[in-house]
């Protein structure tokens, strides 16, 4: 076995960390660690670093947070640190042909679906709007093209009946944490295949936008539940209720025919908010008021009865 490699790795939220803590757990030797810029959150709008930057300050690791990798001295300071391989989770930043030339073997991606289908930005939660029943990791290596470049493994999931976008997210990341320490040491050791991808197979993640949360109860209620499922934690499924949001964290489906137009609440009780769609009805479990906190329905109805109202 060899002394390791020298890697740079470039991510930024929380599902690049479990890949980061594994390589630095490993004997490949972290060179740097590049992340996005600072930005502002929270109410007082703080300037805050990213997952991946706390992660690197806590194991003293030099960070690089350029805005573009598009400028040359960007491009000469990663020459600087000599990688012999870069590792590219979720960094959201292009890498054009110029940088992903600079590391000796490649550069190398984590990305969270069973390439080729669902390339792109939100490959976990188009899994789950599209009723998917299997997602997976894919380890591939990097080319100008998105997410198009030849693979070097895969490892697939099954998805659960109450998987959500949280909780896929987990567990994908787990997974390609315990999928990259060995990629880096089949490439070490020369021994990695990379396969081409199917292009013709291929399906695209488009990014999550804050407009699609808003339910449109026409659509039949099993797409509806999987929207409930897939925007939690982000950007969470919502509601009419006359003139306020009303976002719903949790729901399921069940039989219904109701001569009521959809969107209509036919009963609401302890054991949910019926409410009729397209197809079916959607029972709502946990929701939110702007401003208050997530609760039960059952909750919910004792400050605000809804039986024969209309959402949306």
């Amino acid at each position: 076995m060899g002394h390791g490699l020298t890697v740079v790795f470039a991510g930024t939220p929380e599902f690049a960390v479990p890949a980061f803590e594994a390589i630095a757990r490993s004997r490949h030797r972290l060179a740097a660690v590049y992340t996005q810029p600072d930005r502002r959150s929270g109410r007082g709008l703080k300037l805050e670093g990213s997952p991946i930057k706390q992660a690197a300050s806590a194991r003293g690791l030099p960070i690089e947070q350029p805005a573009t990798l598009k400028d040359p001295a960007a491009i000469g300071r990663l020459a600087a640190y000599r990688p012999d391989v870069m590792v590219v989770v979720a960094y959201g930043l292009l890498l054009p042909q110029a940088v992903l030339d600079v590391p000796r073997l490649g550069c190398i991606n984590i990305h969270a679906s069973l390439l080729p289908r669902w390339r792109g930005a939100a490959p976990i939660q188009r899994a789950l709007l599209a009723g998917d029943s299997h997602t997976g990791v894919t380890i591939m290596r990097m080319e100008a093209g998105l997410d198009t470049g030849p693979m070097l493994s895969s490892q697939a999931i099954a998805i659960g009946p109450g998987e959500t976008g949280g909780s896929l997210h987990d567990r994908l990341a787990a997974l390609g944490a315990t999928m990259i320490v060995a990629a880096l040491d089949s490439i070490e050791s020369g021994t990695a295949v990379f396969q081409p991808q199917e292009d013709a197979a291929a399906t695209y993640a488009r990014k999550l936008s804050k407009a699609e949360a808003l339910l449109d109860w026409a659509q039949p209620a099993a797409v509806l539940e999987r929207q409930v499922r897939a925007y939690d934690p982000w950007p969470v499924a919502e509601t009419r209720l006359a003139d306020r949001q009303l976002r719903i964290w949790r729901a399921h489906t069940a039989q219904a025919s109701h001569p009521a137009p959809p969107g209509t609440v036919i009963s609401a009780d302890e054991a949910g908010i019926v409410v009729m769609t397209g197809q079916d009805a959607l029972v709502i479990e946990r929701l939110q008021l702007p401003g208050k906190r997530a609760v039960e329905a059952a909750e919910f109805l004792r400050g605000h009865p809804l039986a024969g109202r209309s959402l949306g």
